[in-house]
């Protein structure tokens, strides 16, 4: 027997996005948004309101910056999805967080978190919520690398569990993509 919930935002897992950006002083913000993922290629979609100083920030700068949420930062990553940038000025030091410039677009890096993805703006419905953002860089810090390429067990994103309001560590590897359905299928 299957329990129906109604339509409701559940899927698992859901990743929790620390969305960094500058405001019209060139100010560090950050929040965080659990509603996002990839939505093509290079394309990523996230449903942040208007009411956001970050959503105002992207609005006038035309970038901003999504960095994974892990779990030794889960305590700061939190803070700023509670802390509002608009009456929160020193949202950022009291997180603990310090950035530098993006590399490739007018955002910073928030350099306790060690997975960046610089975008910049494609398009914002304010109807909707739905932001779009261009992917232009991807960027690591050494510490989650092994052999050149990101290691999700040294980045440990969080993930967020909408159900129960709960934040989870991404876990063991279980299989490898396009090879485990030609075990027993091809």
């Amino acid at each position: 027997m299957r329990k129906n919930f109604g339509a409701k935002p559940w899927t698992y897992p859901q990743p929790v996005f620390i969305i960094g950006s500058y405001d019209e002083a060139g100010k560090a913000n950050a929040m965080n948004a659990a509603w996002g993922g990839i939505s093509c290629d290079t394309e990523l979609c996230m449903c942040i309101s208007a009411g956001h100083k970050t959503t105002k920030n992207i609005l006038a700068r035309k970038a901003f910056t999504v960095s994974m949420a892990t779990a030794d930062q889960m305590e700061a990553c939190d803070y700023v999805g509670i802390a509002s940038g608009n009456n929160t000025e020193d949202k950022m030091e009291k997180a603990g967080f310090h950035t530098q410039k993006a590399e490739f677009v007018d955002a910073p890096v928030i350099l306790e978190l060690p997975m960046t993805l610089e975008c910049r703006l494609i398009s914002y419905d304010p109807e909707t919520c739905h932001l779009f953002g261009e992917i232009v860089n991807v960027s690591a810090d050494e510490s989650i690398l092994i052999e050149g390429k990101i290691d999700v067990m040294k980045l440990e994103p969080i993930t967020f569990d909408p159900v129960a309001n709960a934040y989870h560590v991404i876990g063991e590897k279980v299989g490898n993509a396009f090879q485990e359905g030609k075990k027993r299928y091809c």
